[in-house]
């Protein structure tokens, strides 16, 4: 089966939460082309905008310095100020304090593309270029309903000193001459489509205006005026009612911690060393089970009730390599006397790969991976970087510069040697998350990348399994469920914990070949046990097993995360979704373990 990448991110619109919604709303059929007629006052003008959402003091502002003469030129003066935030917002004007645009999308993890979407893909532009300008238009763009990528080339085309009202104009005119059969003065920067014979280069910015018949610049108005519509009309009584980012957004991410470390991080004299788990879930057999922290709204919290209301742990791989990794961990074990792997491994891209350092060029200033992903960037990508640069001054351009460490960041593409960057290999990505080096080898890249981007990071697990060691001396016996390339039984060898009997369950030949292939190279001197189907484990095949070996000490394994993860953008279903619903099978197993282990 294959699975999806387990980006954490989401692709659901949402709109500013400083918007005060009203009971009532006067819907605007389309724009106007002309003047108000005589007997039109400014108080309709007035209710007119108000209904659109934006505050009585701009609207004021706007019918002062424009009269009531024509709606489009007062509705694109309203946008040029809400762009620029000139007018206080109902917070400001009583005297409240809220945060600056900035930290109101501020996060401490907003490099990590776990939770890749076009809002986070513009923090980290902005992050990298400081440009404060350029993200309120962005963000005002893109609430207009926009592409993120024709708004940022508009940006880039027209400056960022452009009212918004000019900026919207020009997308829309790049969209109809799309339509009507031109190419328009937008692209995709992937894109290769041709212009005026050669490829369109979407940094090559022109001040040559398109010239548009009367059809094509009322359809772009009315483009424009919809966009308007959609970003800033208020429901009706009937219709669902506007929400703030947060809600509106189905990722959940107001309980995820910041930073993201547990309950602390190694030789951290301050990290919690207590915590209060049910009685009926406290000592053996312990479990461990892991997914993605940013899940669609109330995942963690029914995954937490189904495992004894015991609260996720979330931490950050980063805390622990050189590549971010945010994931959520729920285990009854103690959290007491952990102890990271020895040796360390490398924290920061340079230490980990040394021989990069003589191509790093001084603006790239990454110094750690984002989330390793199953897919990586193709040699298109990579030769349009090249060819990018070399045609580029030294330094080059802002724009390219931007445009580079967005697709470096994205793709986690590594400096190998004068203006080429490359994807990381598959044994490279084995050494960030872990694991042995040729753990993977054998089968194809593809199947690698695969396998290794849906597996746990080995020296992130081993943390918090590492307190196992001093509770089973003599060695452990596992249940690992959705084992994958055997991220946890790798963890708990490297840890020293000698593992008696295992009984995985694996739905990919391949990966149960990979765990085989590593149980047998490493001189393994317990049992494995293999299944192929979490859905076929019974009590028959758990009594068998805890019959021949004793009993079972740890019940492990991460469910997989298709429909957990943003990068699904059309099955994001949650828990309810097909593959993601299998948790509910681990919830089964660990609770008939349980009760054939004499805990309930």
């Amino acid at each position: 089966m294959n699975w999806v990448s387990d980006d954490d991110g989401s692709d659901v619109p949402w709109v500013s939460d400083d918007e005060e919604e009203k009971p009532t709303v006067l819907r605007i059929e389309g724009p106007s082309n002309g003047s108000v007629q005589d007997g039109a006052s400014s108080s309709n003008l007035m209710t007119q905008f108000l209904a659109m959402g934006f505050p009585e003091k701009m609207v004021v502002k706007a019918l002062k310095e424009n009269g009531d003469g024509n709606s489009d030129s007062l509705l694109n003066l309203l946008l040029t100020y809400k762009a620029l935030d000139e007018t206080p917002s109902e917070n400001e004007r009583n005297g409240v304090n809220t945060p600056s645009d900035e930290n109101d999308w501020a996060d401490d993890d907003s490099s990590d593309f776990d939770d890749f979407d076009d809002f986070d893909d513009m923090d980290f532009e902005l992050e990298m270029s400081g440009q404060t300008s350029f993200s309120k238009k962005l963000r005002t763009l893109l609430e207009m309903g926009f592409r993120k990528e024709a708004a940022t080339s508009a940006i880039e085309r027209c400056g960022e000193d452009v009212p918004i009202c000019e900026l919207a104009d020009s997308i829309c005119a790049a969209e109809t001459a799309e339509e009507e059969g031109g190419f328009g003065e937008y692209d995709a920067p992937n894109s290769e489509k041709k212009k005026d014979g050669d490829k369109y280069d979407p940094f090559v910015h022109s001040n040559k205006k398109q010239r548009f018949d009367g059809a094509s610049s009322s359809r772009r108005s009315t483009h424009m005026h919809e966009r308007v519509k959609r970003a800033y009309r208020r429901p009706t009584p009937t219709s669902r009612p506007r929400r703030s980012r947060e809600e509106d957004d189905d990722t959940d991410r107001n309980s995820l911690p910041i930073p993201m470390v547990g309950f602390g991080l190694p030789m951290d004299p301050m990290r919690q060393l207590y915590r209060d788990i049910p009685k009926v879930a406290q000592g053996p057999p312990y479990f461990f089970y892991e997914n993605v922290a940013l899940t669609p709204k109330g995942v963690w919290q029914t995954i937490s009730r189904f495992l004894h209301d015991i609260p996720p742990e979330y931490i950050d791989s980063k805390y622990f390599s050189a590549c971010y990794r945010k994931r959520g961990y729920i285990h009854n074990m103690p959290i007491a006397n952990r102890f990271p792997l020895e040796p360390t491994p490398p924290m920061t891209i340079l230490d980990a790969f040394p021989s990069a350092r003589a191509n790093w060029p001084p603006w790239d200033t990454r110094t750690q991976f984002n989330c390793l992903q199953t897919c990586i960037g193709s040699a298109k990508l990579t030769e349009r970087i090249r060819s990018r640069l070399v045609s580029s001054p030294d330094p080059p351009p802002p724009e390219v510069i931007r445009w580079v460490l967005y697709e470096c960041k994205k793709w986690n593409l590594i400096w190998v040697g004068q203006n080429r960057v490359a994807p990381l290999e598959p044994d490279e990505v084995e050494f960030l998350l872990g694991f042995p080096r040729d753990h993977t080898r054998g089968v194809s890249r593809t199947e690698r990348y695969r396998s290794l981007g849906n597996s746990f990071q080995v020296d992130t697990v081993a943390y918090q399994l590492s307190v196992l060691k001093e509770l089973y001396p003599k060695g452990i016996r596992v249940l690992s469920l959705f084992t994958g390339i055997g991220g946890a039984e790798v963890a708990l060898h490297r840890l020293g914990i000698k593992m008696t009997a295992v009984l995985s369950v694996e739905i990919s030949a391949i990966n149960r070949n990979i765990l085989r292939g590593w149980w047998e190279q490493t001189g393994q001197e317990g049992e494995l046990e293999e299944i192929d189907d979490v859905t076929r484990v019974n009590d028959a095949i758990l009594t068998r097993f805890i019959a021949r070996h004793g009993g079972i000490d740890l019940v492990i394994g991460g469910s997989p995360c298709n429909n957990l993860a943003g990068s699904n953008r059309h099955h994001r279903d949650g828990l309810s979704g097909e593959h993601s619903s299998l948790f509910f099978h681990y919830h089964r197993i660990l609770e008939r373990v349980r009760f054939l282990m004499g805990r309930d």
